[in-house]
């Protein structure tokens, strides 16, 4: 790791400092430690949502003003990647990640504490805006990662990330039901400053890799999107493949009470275990990147979406049992997917220029939570005039849009490691 602590000994015009070469090996424990980090601070923004009925009665507040704990948390986190994340290449991201780390633990423990739901509020959105350590998390990890093995390494860090994702509604859920919503914020708390001491005590110092001030910082994030091909590439394909997913994930529920279902929230949170998929499949899909390219997985990712969701066409034809199966099915497809994709465009985007990385990860994150707006807005609107089958016909078409920019002549020579 010394060499990330080096001195730079000279500095370019544009404001960006020489990239020091990436430590030879990463240990398994730091990896574990990055990925265990990157997980609970993202599962962070889930914890509440399972808790809302509890805890509206609780606070006696009402089914309106309970509903915004979860959208400014996810505010707060779509801030904090805009308007933080690239603070990543201008300081010390081991700071950077303690600082946040304390502030989440402590925006935990106010929700615990919160007498009413103003304070709750305000505590959620500061959740959402510190939880954007998992966001310096992963660049991070591409910094100490060696090249060869970038794609591995992040592929690992990813793996905690979505499993911070998929168990934190199931872990809140069970705590607030045998011990109290409020005893699950103290637990979160108590696990970030867990994983706020061990970086104290694990992660190295990280060398600034320009000297812009934050002004020009985010002006920067402009400059990179226009300079780099590849960058808006995947950015543009990220955000396409999430239009479907929040389409398929936000509709799912209301579908599924319909006919010829009739099954509840339960079922609905059910098909979630399909993240399980996406989960495992981030470390290979990484090794795959290292092997064969980040292009080549990017395409079979964006193409298996395709498939997945195109399938999903043939439910109106088949029994309702054999739906479901299809829906299941094709929700693990889809997932491997785009987890896939986003691996693969990570580490197109973490070779593009290692002095902005910060950057480079807001920008990427920007587009896919871009897509995931728009796919949540669209979906709710078709499922509404035209049905079901609209919605998967729009998720076909974007995951189309997707895999068209990735198998573009362009895309092959401009991605870094691309295959000509």
């Amino acid at each position: 790791m010394s060499n990330i602590q080096n001195a730079y000994s000279a500095q370019a015009s544009d404001g960006a400092l020489p990239v020091p070469p990436a430590a030879p090996a990463l240990r398994t424990p730091l990896v574990l430690l990055l990925a265990g980090g990157a997980g609970l601070a993202v599962a962070s923004l889930y914890y509440s949502q399972p808790m809302l009925g509890v805890l509206g009665s609780d606070i006696g507040a009402s089914a309106r003003s309970v509903g915004l704990v979860p959208t400014l948390t996810q505010l707060g986190y779509a801030m904090g990647i805009f308007f933080l994340a690239p603070l990543g290449d201008r300081y010390d991201r081991r700071s950077i990640i303690l600082v946040k780390a304390a502030v989440l633990g402590a925006a935990l423990l106010l929700a615990a504490a919160s007498p009413s739901i103003a304070t709750l509020l305000v505590a959620s959105l500061v959740i959402g805006l510190s939880a954007t350590m998992a966001q310096d998390i992963v660049p991070a990890a591409a910094t100490l990662a060696p090249e060869t093995h970038r794609g591995k390494v992040v592929g690992m860090v990813m793996t905690g990330l979505l499993l911070g994702i998929l168990l934190s509604r199931v872990v809140s859920g069970f705590v607030a039901e045998h011990w109290g919503w409020r005893v699950m914020f103290i637990a979160a708390a108590a696990s970030i400053a867990l994983i706020g001491a061990a970086a104290w005590r694990s992660l190295p110092r990280f060398k600034a890799t320009t000297h812009l001030s934050y002004g020009a910082l985010l002006g920067s994030l402009a400059k990179l999107w226009k300079r780099h091909g590849s960058l808006r590439r995947a950015a543009w394909s990220q955000g396409l493949l999430s239009v479907g997913f929040s389409a398929f994930w936000s509709t799912l529920a209301v579908m599924l009470h319909g006919e010829p279902f009739h099954l509840g929230a339960a079922a609905a949170g059910a098909f979630g275990l399909a993240g399980a998929a996406g989960a495992l499949i981030a470390p290979m899909a990484g090794r795959l990147a290292d092997r064969r390219g980040p292009e080549l997985v990017a395409r079979l990712g964006a193409g298996l979406v395709v498939v997945s969701f195109s399938a999903m066409a043939l439910a109106p034809f088949m029994m309702p049992s054999a739906q479901l199966w299809l829906l299941v099915a094709s929700a693990v497809g889809f997932d491997l997917g785009i987890q896939a994709a986003l691996i693969a465009h990570q580490t197109i985007v973490y070779s593009i220029d290692p002095g902005a990385r910060s950057r480079l990860n807001a920008v990427l994150f920007t587009g896919m939570f871009i897509g995931m707006a728009v796919g949540s807005a669209a979906g709710a609107l078709l499922l509404a005039q035209w049905g079901w089958i609209a919605v998967t016909a729009l998720s076909a078409a974007s995951a189309l849009g997707a895999l068209v920019l990735r198998v573009w002549p362009r895309a092959a020579r401009d991605e870094p490691g691309g295959c000509c």
